[in-house]
């Protein structure tokens, strides 16, 4: 049994389908005879760069709102590290928002 990870990721939606193919291309989201697979949800992401920050959108002190990209998937332990390089790689922000965790119970 291979232990998967849980990832979730936010990213301006422009940049959503590259984030996609990037991760995916990295290991992100095999299930069984599946590649590439997640879930993806729109939103708003909100921030306020602060100073000595160099933002992708935006600009210094002042809040801003983007449309933004959920994106969901799983991905095994051994591929996390390679995957989370894809993602900041191709990722536009300076510092992408973005989580994992263990997911418990899982029997492949």
């Amino acid at each position: 049994m291979k232990q998967l990870n849980a990832l979730v990721v936010y990213v301006p939606q422009t940049h959503t389908e590259a984030l996609l193919a990037a991760i995916g291309d990295a290991g992100a989201g095999r299930i069984g005879n599946y590649s590439h697979c997640a879930f993806t949800s729109p939103g708003t992401g909100r921030f306020t760069p602060l100073t000595g920050a160099e933002p992708f959108i935006g600009a210094v002190g002042a809040g801003e709102r983007v449309p933004e990209t959920r994106i969901e998937c799983v991905v095994e332990d051994e591929m996390l590290d390679a995957v989370v390089r894809a993602l900041r790689a191709a990722h536009p922000y300076e510092e992408p928002a973005f989580m994992s965790w263990p997911v418990d119970g899982w029997r492949r």
